[in-house]
């Protein structure tokens, strides 16, 4: 398995996979979990938790804040390439509300952070997985 820079969203099957190719890789990787919530609050709360923040965040729960924060913090990592996933998300296709601000989050700081001109030529290679949570319950996202 290749470990590819950007937003990916993958099966549920794909993670053991990806796991196994950032150990092998000695890539870092960050789990957020959100027990299939995708709230603000879920979100903030998986973040703060996992993902190294660079300047920490104080209790308001402000989006740019945190986009800022997990930047900064993957950036002082000093790692060529680290990964995130997120196992338990929702289908990215139909993204609303803060589902879709915290996805943008996670697709701009990948972006951002592989510019050299960004990041004072230490570029970091983020490789985002948002596999979608299966419960008996989901059903497919409407076609179209």
């Amino acid at each position: 398995m290749v470990i590819e820079r950007g937003f990916h969203e993958v099966s549920g099957a794909d993670i053991p996979g990806i796991l196994d190719e950032a150990a092998r890789q000695g890539v870092p990787v960050f789990t957020l979990s959100t027990a299939g919530r995708t709230d603000k609050e879920a979100f903030f709360g998986a973040v703060r938790k996992t993902l190294t923040l660079d300047p920490p965040l104080g209790p308001r729960m402000v989006w740019d804040a945190l986009s800022d924060s997990v930047w900064g913090g993957l950036h002082e990592l000093r790692s060529p390439h680290v990964v995130i996933v997120w196992p338990d998300a929702r289908h990215v296709a139909g993204a609303e509300g803060d589902f879709w601000i915290a996805l943008s989050i996670l697709r701009d700081v990948a972006e951002s952070l592989a510019e050299a001109r960004y990041t004072s030529g230490r570029p970091t290679q983020v490789s985002v997985y948002i596999a979608p949570a299966s419960s008996a319950g989901e059903t497919a996202p409407p076609k179209g």
